[in-house]
């Protein structure tokens, strides 16, 4: 099967390719050995979370900190 490079370097991947892979949004794109290589990535919100999380180098304490500051507002609203 071919596929097409456009001007804006988009691929539009054959139908039969896509359903052979089931319904995914992402793919890893790797270049090796002259090839291209995609390989179906399902993203779960909850890695989307650790991503950020990690992002933001937060140590155990700081999230102590903020449910007990969270619980403490919660407490004076009432």
């Amino acid at each position: 099967m071919l596929a097409k490079l456009t001007s804006k370097n988009q691929i539009t991947l054959p139908k039969s390719v896509t359903n052979a892979v089931g319904a995914v949004e992402y793919f890893e794109v790797q270049a090796k050995d002259g090839q291209i290589i995609l390989t179906p990535v399902r993203i779960q919100r909850a890695d989307s979370v650790r991503a950020k999380l990690a992002e933001l180098d937060l140590a155990e304490q700081d999230i102590a900190d903020a449910v007990a500051w969270a619980r403490q507002s919660k407490r004076r609203s009432k």
